[in-house]
């Protein structure tokens, strides 16, 4: 299988590229110093030159926060691009695997979000994103739109990331503790990406937009709390709430979503975001580093 990949450098990118040997892929990593997507042709261009077997689109405009005062780019990145993307791959006849986020929800639901719900983004990351997903849809092209929710890795700006970079200097971290999510480790979301692409190229019927995400639902002062404990660092979490965190964007303060179908229909259980966790840290070597740091 020959995989032409966006987003090659962000942290589900890298993850594809660890992937691929072991799916039996041969990966056409793209990176913006190959395509600019905030500039229309180049998706196109590259699709019909490489002829790949299918299209993973790990690529996307996710500073939430600075995207309320750059919505052109984001739009550009997050819904032109994708669409650009699908309407060549409905030409040539590729699958296409295109990453959204749990952002599309409005954050008001008491129940996991399913896939038939309907979205309602609160800012302009998640409105891009939607825009993105229907795009996709409405190219024609084979296609799976993987909602995935606080992705982290080892790689790129990520919750993990920035808890252990702060856990080093701090002895106490104010973090939210009223929006609720489920953390999903890229690694693990790469390698559901390989096998959707596989899976579609034998099974187009299978095309629709799917949750994919951690099998455990927390909090960010949860999640926090668990990345102190895993590194071995003696970081107290003081749990706050939105309102005493204000930012730039709204996040919905519950976007947890029900990943029954994409385990249903691929045969690929909900990752272990604690296995991840510990994955991520094992390969940072920051374990016990705050202490032996102060």
């Amino acid at each position: 299988m020959r995989v032409l990949l966006f987003g090659a450098n962000g942290q589900v990118g890298v993850e594809v590229q660890r992937s691929a040997k072991a799916a039996g892929a041969e990966v056409f990593p793209v990176d913006r110093a190959l395509c600019d997507l905030t500039k229309s042709g180049g998706p196109s261009r590259l699709i019909e030159a490489t002829t790949p077997d299918a299209v993973i689109n790990a690529a996307a405009y996710t500073a939430v926060d600075k995207a309320e005062s750059d919505a052109e780019a984001a739009h550009a990145v997050n819904a032109a691009a994708p669409g650009e993307m699908a309407m060549t791959c409905a030409e040539l006849g590729v699958p296409l695997v295109h990453f959204s986020t749990d952002y599309v929800f409005n954050g008001e639901g008491i129940r996991p979000y399913l896939e038939t719900d309907a979205p309602a983004p609160l800012g302009v990351y998640g409105r891009t994103k939607l825009e993105g997903e229907r795009a996709v849809i409405a190219a024609g092209a084979v296609h799976a739109i993987l909602r995935l929710s606080w992705v982290f890795s080892a790689h790129g700006a990520n919750f993990v990331k920035t808890m252990l970079r702060y856990g080093v200097e701090r002895d106490v971290m104010r973090v939210v503790a009223d929006q609720r999510g489920k953390p999903t480790p890229a690694a693990a979301a790469a390698a559901a990406s390989l096998v959707v692409a596989r899976a579609l190229m034998d099974a187009p019927a299978l095309s629709g937009v799917y949750h994919f995400a951690g099998d455990e639902e927390t909090t960010w002062a949860d999640f926090a709390a668990a990345i102190f404990k895993t590194a071995g660092m003696n970081v107290a979490v003081e749990r706050i709430t939105t309102a005493d965190y204000p930012t730039p964007a709204k996040r919905p303060n519950y976007s947890v979503m029900d990943t029954r179908l994409f385990e249903e229909t691929f045969g690929f259980a909900a990752p272990s975001w604690r296995d991840g966790l510990r994955a991520v840290i094992a390969e940072l070597g920051v374990q016990r580093a705050g202490e032996s740091s102060r």
